[in-house]
């Protein structure tokens, strides 16, 4: 007797809720996901905390495991190095499932978890003029500016896990100073000309970096930078348009433009990173296809398309021996000062421990929710099974 038609439904659900889930295929540091079940061919299902929700509309991944494990297990072999090599020869992505050796994953993950931070840490100086902003179109347009950049860091922590390094770890490091973010969010905004000056010259500078990654070497940060670049172009434009206002109204607000120039003008050109030659990863990231410029070609990209600009605002760059070279079309800069550089990445900056100490507080504060989150994950994955 064939099956009531309620019944044939539910199967035809269960059907198509199967095709679409076999149909999602991720690694996570050599665990697969095959349809709705977590399984590792090295591995048996019973190692680890494995946490699984799936339905019809969404599939959604939540994994506790020791990061490193399937790193250390992977074995060096040369068809696998040749493979690598024939990819980066190529200009083609390195995906997650590719070998790869030890060095270009930890360096991978360094600069994605990096640059995942910095968006992070990065909404504090902007939030600080959240409820400060002069009109309410300004202040909806931060609050969008804000929210863009929390999203900037999930999708950067997300790609970073395709490593198989959790995201409670990269949590971790930063808040124990193990990793970084960019010393530029160590300084202080002191105006609301600062919004427009970070907009321009801070995001600014972040594009020139960005849209060279869009084409990195490794597949899943070049792919996220697509989205991220197209945001962060918003960023900029929204930044110059308050410097518009300002240089357009009265001395007051011009001279309020200029003291903002003045304060983040340098720091904005340390956001490069040191010269190529102090540098320690450049050599080999670019070997590996992971940056594209160097450190100093990626700030004189930015120093000449910045300068003009500074001029049509009729703002004064805060350098003395700023020229143009006419013979190589660019504008020289004066030297750096690289003991504030220094002195900054190394956490002796304005705000450092400020900011370390409000993202903390920020993540005890949100462990309710993930503790929530985890539960209800553990729910699902009880229906799931019984309804296997």
């Amino acid at each position: 007797m064939s099956a009531s038609l309620p019944s044939r439904k539910r199967g035809q659900k269960r059907e198509r809720q199967g095709r679409s889930l076999r149909e999602v295929l991720r690694i996570l540091g050599g665990t697969w996901i095959r349809g709705n079940r977590l399984e590792n061919p090295a591995e048996p299902r019973s190692e680890g905390k494995k946490k699984l929700l799936a339905n019809e509309r969404s599939f959604v991944m939540m994994i506790e495991f020791d990061p490193w494990s399937t790193v250390k297990n992977r074995d060096i072999d040369d068809e696998g190095q040749q493979k690598f090599d024939d990819i980066i020869a190529a200009d083609e992505k390195v995906e997650p499932r590719d070998w790869m050796p030890e060095g270009y994953r930890a360096t991978v993950i360094r600069q994605m978890a990096q640059h995942a931070h910095s968006e992070v840490i990065g909404m504090q100086p902007e939030a600080n003029w959240i409820l400060r902003a002069p009109t309410l179109l300004r202040k909806s347009i931060l609050i969008a500016k804000v929210q863009d950049e929390a999203g900037h860091g999930l999708y950067l922590y997300s790609a970073t896990e395709t490593l198989g390094v959790s995201r409670h770890e990269l949590e971790d490091l930063l808040h124990r100073g193990r990793q970084k973010y960019s010393s530029i969010f160590n300084y202080p905004t002191l105006s609301w000309a600062d919004m427009g000056t970070i907009g321009w010259l801070v995001d600014g500078a972040a594009i020139v970096n960005q849209i060279v990654l869009q084409g990195t070497s490794y597949g899943p940060y070049s792919r996220a930078m697509v989205k991220i670049c197209k945001e962060e172009s918003f960023h900029a434009r929204q930044g110059f348009s308050i410097l518009m206002a300002l240089t357009s109204g009265s001395d007051a607000q011009k001279a309020m433009a200029q003291d903002s120039m003045d304060r983040w003008w340098w720091p904005a050109l340390m956001m490069f990173g040191p010269h190529d030659s102090e540098s320690t990863h450049t050599e080999e990231s670019m070997a590996w296809k992971i940056k594209r410029m160097s450190n100093d070609d990626l700030r004189q990209k930015f120093i000449d398309q910045t300068v003009p600009q500074a001029h049509y605002l009729g703002l004064k760059i805060p350098d003395p021996e700023l020229r143009f070279d006419s013979e190589t079309e660019q504008w020289r800069t004066g030297e750096i000062d690289w003991d504030e550089f220094w002195a900054v990445v190394k956490g002796d900056g304005p705000l450092n421990r400020e900011r370390i100490s409000h993202k903390v507080r920020a993540w005890e504060d949100g462990a309710w929710v993930r503790a929530g989150a985890s539960a209800y994950a553990d729910k699902q994955v009880e229906m799931l099974d019984k309804s296997a």
